[in-house]
């Protein structure tokens, strides 16, 4: 059985959850169910924490993995039976969740890992001007790898669509060297030419601001790092698209939580169900978003 220590951290105005083995180091926030950092013993960090995040109640970290439900990006953007799902005068970017306490169910070890189980209770119901009652859990499994369990299910009368993501943010040595495999031929939603629909040649190099849909992609991506010796390997299940997002120079002087150099050190790959990929829950049925994130030396 592996040893587990969990301790209680204040970041800001987050109460957060420190827990550390022998292989890995977890920083969880309560405001999301957030996972804000995590690294393996002896290895650089797997995902990436802005070196100027704010923690403050309402505003979701620069950091870790943000969960973006019950719909992505900018809600207007979202198809139609996403946007009528919500009945507020102004739609938060990413949705309601990632800027709301999450109850923790329970931390219990697993055979050689740890099992951290969270809900979000207003969601059955309570969500401000989404009148919709499901249940959403968010599964952490730590081991030798980081799995992530999104599972929602429809406890009400009538169909509930939504859109979704787990916006990971991975650290890489320097994201000029950095590539990702796996895309190679896939068609692709360049939101930053006027949403046109392109097709990726190859494997995918950072030369500026990046921000793309990928479509029908397959159950593996990978991140290889040449500096770090690294590759990270996201291995998905429940998703049809993927969302590759660096924000480049010009983006990152904009944010107010991101060091100027800070996009040289992260990338985003968000594990989702965006674009034609959203789901729609009948009455009792349950859908899980998962992604299961590990590290390879080359």
């Amino acid at each position: 059985m592996a040893t587990f220590q969990v301790e209680t951290e204040q970041h800001g105005e987050l109460n957060c959850w420190r827990i550390s083995s022998e292989h890995a180091e977890l920083l969880i926030a309560q405001q999301g169910a957030q996972i804000l950092s995590y690294q393996r013993v002896g290895e650089p960090p797997l995902l990436w924490l802005s070196d100027q995040a704010l923690f403050r109640q309402g505003k979701s970290v620069r950091a870790g993995v943000p969960v973006c439900w019950p719909w992505f990006g900018n809600l207007q953007r979202n198809p139609q039976a996403v946007q009528a799902m919500y009945h507020g005068a102004q739609a938060p970017a990413h949705g309601l969740a990632r800027t709301r306490d999450w109850q923790l169910l329970g931390i219990e070890e697993a055979g050689a890992g740890l099992r951290i189980e969270f809900s979000l209770p207003e969601a059955q119901g309570e969500l401000p001007d989404w009148p919709h009652a499901v249940e959403l859990k968010l599964l952490v499994e730590l081991g030798d790898e980081l799995k992530l369990s999104l599972t929602s299910r429809n406890m009400g009368n009538s169909p509930v669509t939504i859109s979704q993501a787990l916006h990971s943010y991975f650290a890489v040595s320097d994201v000029r060297q950095a590539r990702v495999e796996g895309v190679e031929g896939l068609a692709y939603v360049e939101t930053l030419a006027e949403w046109q629909q392109r097709q990726q040649q190859g494997a995918l190099a950072f030369t500026g601001e990046t921000d793309r849909i990928y479509l029908n992609t397959p159950a593996q991506l990978s991140i290889v790092d040449p500096h770090w010796n690294r590759r990270i390997t996201l291995t998905s299940s429940g998703a049809r698209s993927a969302v590759i997002w660096n924000p480049w120079t010009e983006r990152a002087r904009e944010l107010p939580d991101m060091a100027d150099d800070g996009w040289q050190r992260m990338l985003c790959i968000e594990t989702a169900n965006v674009w034609d990929d959203v789901v729609e829950l009948k009455p009792g049925a349950s859908c899980s978003l998962t992604v299961c994130i590990a590290s390879a030396m080359m």
